[in-house]
């Protein structure tokens, strides 16, 4: 039967005389919308066991309701009372507490009594209530809903004693916006106490979508999300936003759009919240609304007072859409914090921004530099903003991938009219971010010219800044003795500058470094670039430190590689991808020297396709602009590639392919005249190629390779023979050079008969060779060295790595004994694929594992099981397992 406001029968009065309401003793009612959420009545059910359960949430949290409709479901009968702020007298109280027991059909033996005094109750009304209770056979439930209304101490004392004294006889829950005075700690150190709080009586995404679908609302998951990240979860938000949505013509863009200030969410929270607060708190809780998080310090900053730890803790404890953070720090509800935004603005006009430029200044100096920066640029403070971003080293945060998109947007707003050194830095440095060189260069220049008459501007940060810029640019541009001089400037600077915002600011000189190593290594001086890189690779620094080091990291793989060591190159190449998993390196910083370098190794070992892979994952992410070290790499292995597949006139035009910069660099030419030498080679043109490489032979051991190669097949292996014997002592170039080196010998023993020198030669290169499995170098020697590896020793050492490969000319196997299980053999990451593979491990555990991304695994098992000529995982693990490849 529905509950009305009539009065309960006679005899159970309030001692006031006033009439019982059977509303304030009836279960409420769910509405139709109402949405059951299991995890929660599942949470519910504890309360069944423990004497006290507390449910404590804000306004409009969904508490009430939650309890109502987990106590409907109960087989025993409820006690329920929704208190009201007139019941701080204990005999009116425990009056309608002892109602409730009754409306619930809950026998209250007659001994028990009633109170007949408004502002007293007989103890030994509680201690015969608490004795009635103790005897029962079953646990009676009593559920106090608003119980934050009942503020009596002596009230709480009471409670306290009937539930302790009665046992196992009575459950006790506490719907509540705040902690009652009941001792909580006891309860909760002896595990007698059921809590549901805020955060968990938040709606999921689940249970906001059946919320809005009940409401008539079908939404995409995307805006069901961004609505709860916007309310927190918060119910009440939810139920008035898909109220209002529900009368638009357009509920989807109102859900996105909707303006909090202006919205039936505002109207209750100023009512339930702000409006319940006295004045005094309600205007601190109107400026601090300006901060993403605060301490009392900073709000008895913003508020001119020095009160406001006690009325912060308060406003937690009351659930007035303040939380606890920890530490002292507090923050208000995203969806309050507009709205008392909104208010202060219009009730003081242009308090806003003096307040943000206080914050600023406070944030700043307590070290917390990132807020402060966003309540400068709030205020519009860009005096303050940019130079609190120079001054205190911050200005490689722009480039270090963390937090560089958000600084980057946090200056946007800066208008044209805002003048400088340091604004004109943070444009310098915003330019050269986005590899704008012309106009970055022109910033810096106005900033440095600024520089030299203003004082205003901490000379020490300002000239690492533009120390800083000035290296990137010499990078950008090819400029290797830009970024000297930008290093030297660096090194004069730094000993006046303070020690600790260097120790805070570690990725400053790393940047620095890293640049002054990309330009050494564009000149050639690859040791000296080896030099500072390798400092950047090994200084520690979590996060900060990450894209400097990942960076170092693909420019010493890309100096091994270069210097024919492919396992060194290999092995930096993969810890750089670590460190781009490992810190979420943003996309925007492209995919790096080290994503090349291993493409470049792949294409080594003849595993064309997942080169093919890693270069398109390169390509993806490229930017324009990039500089002309990774550029050039980019170029020279996508002409690799194209050659090895067979596509020389391709490969060509790789070769011949223009890197904008300044200064050229000997490495670039030599690389792409070895490139052309190699595809005119592939052609059938060996007096081209001849020339190709004439000009840099004697440079470097790779070219001087390429140009023996030209010779032996121009029909002078003797000249060949020669070009090898100059190359100087101190040149120690890898494998990937040697065993080419070595090849050339072979041929050119062959060609002049000694064939016994051809075959040690052939198992010279094939032991080199084995272990980083280079593949290419043996099939770009032609099809004289096909019957040497066919038989003997030779074959044997050839066996298990270089093997039968369809389209290239490999020595045919001897013939199986029983059908082949394996097409062709696996590439030694495709081993690594398919043990973890057999590990039962998914492709994203498999491609974290090893370093490489979900596309290149996918990649990877797609070869595997062409291979293995299977279509399943599990058909792969058992084919490899039967070849014993496992």
């Amino acid at each position: 039967m529905a509950a009305t406001d009539e009065p309960v029968e006679a005899g159970f009065a309030d001692p006031t005389g006033d009439p019982l309401l059977r509303t304030r003793f009836a279960l409420p009612a769910r509405p139709a919308t109402f949405v059951r959420r299991p995890r929660l009545t599942a949470h519910l059910d504890q309360a069944l066991t423990t004497p006290l359960t507390m449910v404590n949430g804000s306004a409009g949290a969904g508490k009430t309701l939650l309890v109502a409709d987990w106590a409907s479901s109960l087989r025993h009968p409820v006690a329920w009372l929704t208190a009201e702020s007139t019941d701080q007298a204990p005999g009116v109280f425990w009056a309608h507490v002892l109602q409730a027991l009754r409306a619930a059909g809950v026998p209250v033996a007659s001994e028990v009594g009633s109170p007949a005094e408004a502002g007293r109750v007989d103890q030994r009304t509680l201690t015969r209530l608490a004795a009635d209770l103790e005897g029962r056979d079953h646990s009676t439930l009593v559920v106090l809903d608003e119980f934050d209304r009942v503020v009596s101490r002596e009230i709480a004392e009471q409670l306290e004693f009937v539930l302790h004294h009665a046992g196992r006889g009575l459950r006790l829950v506490l719907v509540t916006r705040t902690e009652p005075l009941l001792p909580l700690h006891r309860y909760r150190a002896s595990g007698e106490m059921t809590e549901i709080r805020d955060a968990e009586l938040a709606f999921t995404p689940d249970e906001a979508h059946e919320l809005l679908t009940r409401h008539g609302l079908d939404l995409p998951a995307s805006a069901v999300l961004a609505l709860v990240e916007r309310t927190r979860g918060w119910a009440a938000g939810l139920r008035l936003c898909a109220l209002a949505a529900r009368q638009g013509t357009d509920p989807h863009a109102y859900l996105k759009q909707f303006e909090a200030d202006h919205s039936a969410v505002a109207d209750f929270l100023l009512a339930e919240v702000l409006d319940r607060q006295a004045p005094g708190t309600q205007d601190l809780l109107l400026r601090i609304s300006v901060l993403e998080r605060c301490c009392p310090d900073l709000v008895n900053v913003l508020t001119q007072r020095t009160d406001a730890e006690p009325i912060l803790a308060a406003l937690q404890r009351e659930n007035a859409f303040v939380h606890y953070l920890g530490h002292s720090w507090y923050s208000l509800h995203p969806l309050f914090a507009e709205i008392l935004r909104a208010h202060l603005r219009e009730r003081f006009p242009g308090l806003e921004p003096e307040l943000r430029s206080r914050a600023a200044q406070w944030l700043r100096r307590s070290g917390a530099l990132p807020e402060a920066l966003a309540q400068g640029a709030a205020a519009d403070d860009w005096e303050f903003t940019t130079r609190a971003m120079v001054d205190d080293l911050a200005l490689g945060q722009l480039f270090t991938g963390l937090r560089s998109d958000d600084l980057s947007a946090l200056f946007e707003r800066m208008g044209p009219d805002v003048r400088g050194p340091a604004p004109d830095l943070v444009r310098a440095a915003r330019e050269l971010a986005g590899r704008d060189v012309e106009h970055g260069l022109a910033h810096l220049h106005r900033a440095e010219e600024e520089l030299a008459r203003d004082g205003a501007t901490d000379p020490a940060a300002a000239g690492l800044a533009c120390a800083l810029l000035e290296a990137l640019a010499a990078r950008l541009t090819g400029t290797p003795g830009r970024a000297e001089r930008a290093a030297e400037q660096a090194l004069a600077l730094r000993p006046e500058v303070p020690g600790h915002l260097l120790d805070e600011h570690p990725e400053l000189n790393a940047l620095l470094l890293t640049h002054l190593g990309s330009a050494r290594l564009w000149a050639g001086r690859f040791e000296d670039a080896r030099t500072v890189l390798s400092t950047v690779a090994g200084r520690p620094g979590g996060a900060a430190m990450a894209l400097p080091r990942w960076e170092a990291l693909g420019h010493l793989a890309l100096i091994d590689y270069l210097n024919g060591w492919l396992g060194r190159a290999e092995h930096k190449a993969l810890a750089a991808a670590g460190q781009a998993q490992r810190y979420s390196l943003p996309q925007r910083s492209g995919a790096g020297l080290g994503t090349l370098v291993r493409a470049a190794v792949l294409i080594d070992r003849d595993e064309l396709d997942e080169a093919q892979a890693l270069l398109d994952e390169a390509a993806a992410s490229h930017l324009l602009g990039e500089d002309p070290v990774e550029e050039a790499g980019r170029v020279l292995t996508r002409g690799r590639l194209l050659l090895a597949k067979g596509d020389a006139r391709a490969a060509l035009a790789a070769a011949d392919a223009i890197v904008p910069a300044v200064v050229s660099s000997p490495w670039a030419e030599d690389h792409a005249a070895a490139l052309a030498c190699a595809a005119y080679l592939a052609q059938g043109r060996p007096e081209s190629a001849r020339k190709a490489v004439e000009g840099v032979a004697d440079r470097r051991a790779a070219c001087a390779v390429q140009a023996a190669r030209a010779r032996l097949a121009t029909g002078h292996p003797e000249e060949a023979l020669a070009l090898l014997d100059s190359l100087p002592e101190n040149d120690r170039p890898g494998p990937a050079v040697t065993v080419r080196a070595t090849l050339v010998r072979a041929q050119a023993a062959h060609r002049l008969g000694d064939h016994a020198a051809a075959q040690r030669l052939l198992g010279r290169a094939l032991l080199d060779g084995r272990r980083d499995r280079l593949r290419l170098p043996f099939l770009e020697v032609g099809p004289w060295i096909r019957p040497l590896l066919s038989t003997g020793r030779l074959r044997e050492l050839a066996g298990g790595w270089l093997v039968p490969t369809a389209g290239h000319g490999h020595p045919a196997p001897a013939q199986p004994q029983q059908p082949a299980l394996v097409v062709e053999d696996l590439s030694a990451r495709e081993h690594d694929v398919l043990c973890r593979l057999a590990e039962m491990r998914s492709t994203e555990e498999i491609a974290s594992d090893l370093h490489l991304s979900v596309n290149t695994v996918k990649t990877h098992l797609k070869s595997i099981y062409r291979k293995l000529a299977v279509s399943r995982r599990g058909d792969a693990v058992r084919r490899a397992r039967d070849a014993r490849i496992l």
